[in-house]
């Protein structure tokens, strides 16, 4: 299949260099009016007295459960954690409640599978190189306003693992993100130090294999984009993004793609698919 890449050599070597890239206006107004009009559909259909599934990337062996497992090849749904009251009731209505949607919009929902194959996207893959990438798991973040959770410093590769490994983050704007919403923030360049640790699911459930590093927030550099703008992450870049505590939301679409040819898939990775997903393209 004939796929041409889409990025110029100085974004190429920008991206090399600082291990993140931001594209501004890659999707366009009309792409971001579906894409959230689908997921207020999506929202509305979504019966919240059935499940509540937590979301903590603080508190991750312990909000992991069966419905986290066999959300990789379907669409669930996944509330903040100071969503609910003592008695477990929602402080306010579910659309104002959910932390994210995942794992497999990309897979499922015709109007996410849509975005997430295009002809852009493709062409950015191309671009870094990939040969016969999968998108692994999709997400609909939230950042809800006043108690979207903070998420702490990672690595993608840590949970999404192929050897060798080829992991990187799409992570498209839906909302203007800054500072006081809880846009990203990166340590730049962090991507040459190696993967820090591995996130695993063995019989013991899911853990990571060492503790965290230490990280001195002054390394750090938020990432403000416009609605429309997508940060491409490295697999190694140390990023995170801190608690919303203002009044507006920050919704975002993220994909996470890793390539299929001359490398492997590792077993014990938190995603156990019943089914390989469908390449994208094959060069």
């Amino acid at each position: 299949m004939g796929i041409a890449g889409n990025l110029n050599p100085t974004q190429l070597e920008f991206f090399n260099s600082e291990g993140y890239l931001v594209l501004e206006s890659f999707a366009s107004p009309d792409d971001i009016k579906s894409l959230r009009l689908q997921m207020e559909q999506l929202l509305d259909a979504f019966d919240s007295s059935t499940k509540a599934s937590i979301f903590s990337t603080k508190n991750q062996k312990q909000t992991t459960d069966d419905y986290f497992f066999e959300s990789a090849e379907k669409i669930s749904f996944f509330f903040e954690e100071k969503a609910f009251n003592d008695d477990g009731t929602l402080k306010q209505p579910k659309q104002l409640s959910i932390n994210k949607v995942g794992h497999a919009l990309h897979e499922i929902d015709p109007v996410f599978k849509s975005f997430s194959s295009s002809e852009k996207v493709l062409g950015l893959l191309c671009s870094l190189g990939y040969r016969r990438p999968v998108v692994i798991q999709s997400m609909y973040i939230f950042k809800q306003p006043g108690i979207g959770g903070e998420v702490v410093p990672h690595q993608d590769n840590s949970f999404l693992y192929t050897d060798p490994q080829t992991c990187t983050g799409l992570w498209l704007a839906l909302e203007d993100a800054t500072v006081t919403n809880g846009c990203l923030w990166a340590i730049p360049r962090s991507h040459k130090d190696g993967l820090v640790r591995r996130f695993i699911r063995d019989d013991m459930g899911v853990h990571f294999d060492r503790p965290s590093p230490s990280y001195d927030q002054k390394d750090f550099v938020p990432i403000e984009v416009k609605a429309g703008s997508l940060v491409v992450i490295h697999g190694n870049l140390i990023h995170q993004s801190f608690e919303n505590k203002s009044s507006t939301s920050r919704h975002a679409y993220s994909l996470h793609v890793v390539d299929t040819d001359g490398c492997k898939w590792v077993e014990d990775n938190w995603i156990r698919r019943k089914v390989d997903p469908e390449p994208l393209y094959a060069s």
